[in-house]
């Protein structure tokens, strides 16, 4: 594989990262009966490029953005010990790049810059059902904490 380097996304980047987007919804709409039919849309990329308090990021290979993903700084509950911490998301990886440890290269970025920032905690959301996300995750050294349970009444 060609050299991978990461970068900040920037507006001119923007038409990759919604086909990006659209590419994580399909990723999860089998893995959660409660998104909507239709068009959907997650993330309002602008504001992630543009917000002071989120690191959003692409990786690059030969001139291709070939993944993404940001870590925004929130506020924890005032019950846990850190009261900041960075909240991952949009980690996508171009299906023809996954099995490469792409998405770790995002994660490192990720931390880094977390760490820079003085955070303590790193937290992200993956679907059950996403086993490959997953074990990306645990390989990393996140650790399953919560379960989010829900029902159609």
């Amino acid at each position: 594989m060609n050299e991978i380097s990461i970068r900040t996304a920037n507006l001119e980047d923007l038409k990759i990262l919604l086909e990006f987007e659209q590419g994580v919804i399909a990723a999860e709409k089998p893995l959660d009966p409660f998104l909507d039919d239709g068009e959907l849309f997650y993330y309002n990329i602008p504001e992630l490029i543009s917000n002071k308090n989120i690191h959003f990021i692409v990786a690059v290979a030969n001139n291709e953005i070939i993944a993404s993903g940001y870590l925004r700084i929130e506020n924890s509950k005032h019950y846990h010990k850190n009261p900041k911490h960075g909240y991952i998301g949009f980690i996508f990886v171009k299906p023809s790049f996954r099995g490469n440890r792409v998405s770790t290269l995002i994660l490192e970025s990720l931390k880094r810059w977390a760490t820079e920032k003085e955070l303590k905690e790193l937290r992200l959301d993956v679907y059950v059902g996403n086993s490959g996300a997953t074990k990306s995750y645990e390989r990393f050294g996140f650790i399953k904490s919560l379960v989010n349970m829900r029902m159609d009444i």
